[in-house]
């Protein structure tokens, strides 16, 4: 049976830290929210016993969001690490 991604398992952030940070900062209220869909088209895809591919892309898009949520965990505002460059 699928189950849901624990993203908060992921990240080296409380639930709480996130919940707190997401309510000041909109890309990243944003992002959550695009994870959490995505997260349920995977899980929506596995339960229909989808092609390999269909789910394989699915979790590559998760993964792409997971990134873009770490990136602005990490470095709000910026274009990532590169802002050290």
């Amino acid at each position: 049976m699928p189950v849901k991604h624990n993203l908060f398992e992921d990240l080296k952030y409380s639930k709480e830290e996130i919940a707190q940070r997401r309510q000041t900062d909109a890309l990243l209220n944003s992002l959550l929210g695009e994870y959490d869909s995505v997260d349920a088209e995977v899980v929506q895809a596995e339960a229909a016993a989808a092609a390999d591919d269909a789910v394989k892309k699915l979790k590559e898009k998760r993964l792409l969001v997971k990134d873009k949520i770490v990136q602005q965990l990490e470095y709000p505002g910026t274009r990532g690490a590169a802002k050290n460059f």
